[in-house]
C-alpha cells in the first residue's frame, strides 16, 4: 500500500467563521449552471439544512459569527464569496453579476463593524470562493468569476505568494468547488488538498501535480454534488453527505469526514464551503 494512503494522526485546530442564515434563499435568476428559476425551492428546508451545518460547526468547537441576511439578496447565504480575511485584513468582494453586487458592501460593513481592516477591492473578485489559503500560499482561481488582476492585488495586500489557477468547467466556476483544503492552518508542514482534475486547464494541472503530489483526486460523481466544497479543521472535514467515495478517501488519510445534506442550497450552486467564510485574525 502506498505511504500516502496510510492513515496518520491528525490534530484539529480551532476555526473562526462567518455565516449567513438563508432566510431569503430562493432561485429567481440564473448566473451559474446549477440554478434554474423554473425549479421550485423550499426556503424553510434550506434554513433547516443550514442550521444542521451551523450546529455541526458549534459542536466541533468552531467560533461562529453571523451576518444578518438582507431581503432581495438570496445568495447572501454563500458567505465565502463575501471576502477574504487574513492577518485581520478583510479584502472585500466585487461581484461579477449585478444580482450579487450589493453583497460586497454588506459584507465589508460587517467586517468594519467587527474590527477588521477593510480593503475595498479595485478588481472583480468573489472572495474565498476563488481564494484558498493552503499553508502560507494562496491558490487563486480565475476563468469565470474573479479577474486574474485581483490575484496581483491580493499578493500585494498580504505579501504572500499567490498561485493562479484557471478553471475551465462552468459547473465548477469557483475554485472552492474544485479544490478542498485539507490542512488549512498557516505554517502547517506539507499542507495537502483534494481536487477535481477536469476542472483545470493543463497548465493549472501541472502546477497542482507538482505542488501537491499526494493530493486526493476526487471523482466526477462526488464533485457533481459539490463534494469538494468542504471545510475542515485539519482533522474533521465537513463534506456533502452524498460524496461517499471522497468520504472513504478522507478516512484512509486519517481525517474524520462529517457528511451534511445541503441539497436545497445546491440548487443555487453552493455547498458547505460556500456557506463558510473563515475569519483569520
Amino acid at each position: 500500500m502506498p505511504a500516502t494512503n496510510v492513515a496518520t494522526v491528525r490534530t484539529p485546530s480551532k476555526r473562526t467563521v462567518l455565516m449567513c442564515r438563508p432566510e431569503f434563499f430562493t432561485v429567481v435568476y440564473r448566473i451559474n449552471p446549477w440554478m434554474d428559476p423554473q425549479l421550485p425551492t423550499d426556503t424553510s428546508l434550506a434554513v433547516r439544512q443550514w442550521e444542521t451545518l451551523y450546529q455541526t460547526y458549534v459542536d466541533l468547537g468552531f467560533e461562529v459569527h453571523l451576518i444578518d441576511p438582507i431581503e432581495g439578496l438570496p445568495d447572501m447565504v454563500y458567505a465565502a464569496n463575501g471576502g477574504f480575511v487574513l492577518d485581520n485584513i478583510a479584502y472585500g468582494a466585487s461581484f461579477t453579476y449585478p444580482e450579487r453586487q450589493p453583497e460586497g458592501p454588506a459584507y465589508m460593513d460587517w467586517f468594519r463593524e467587527n474590527g477588521f481592516d477593510v480593503k475595498v477591492p479595485e478588481n472583480i473578485n468573489e472572495g474565498e470562493g476563488d481564494f484558498l489559503l493552503v499553508g502560507d500560499v494562496i491558490l487563486a482561481g480565475t476563468g469565470f468569476r474573479s479577474a486574474s488582476n485581483s490575484h496581483q492585488e491580493l499578493a500585494e495586500l498580504y505579501g504572500r505568494q499567490v498561485i493562479t489557477l484557471e478553471l475551465v468547467n462552468p459547473s465548477f466556476y469557483h475554485l472552492d468547488t474544485a479544490i478542498a483544503v485539507l490542512d488549512p492552518q498557516p505554517g502547517y508542514e506539507n499542507p495537502n488538498i483534494a481536487y477535481l482534475p477536469s476542472a483545470f486547464n493543463e497548465e493549472g494541472l501541472a502546477v497542482l501535480r507538482e505542488r501537491f503530489p499526494d493530493a486526493i483526486l476526487v471523482n466526477e460523481e462526488d464533485a457533481a454534488v459539490l463534494g469538494l466544497n468542504s471545510f475542515g479543521d485539519g482533522y474533521n472535514m465537513v463534506i456533502a453527505s452524498r460524496a461517499t467515495d471522497f468520504e472513504r478517501q478522507l478516512r484512509e488519510r486519517g481525517y474524520n469526514p462529517i457528511g451534511v445534506d445541503l441539497s436545497e442550497l445546491l440548487l443555487g450552486g453552493g455547498g458547505v464551503k460556500c456557506c463558510t467564510l473563515e475569519l483569520r485574525k
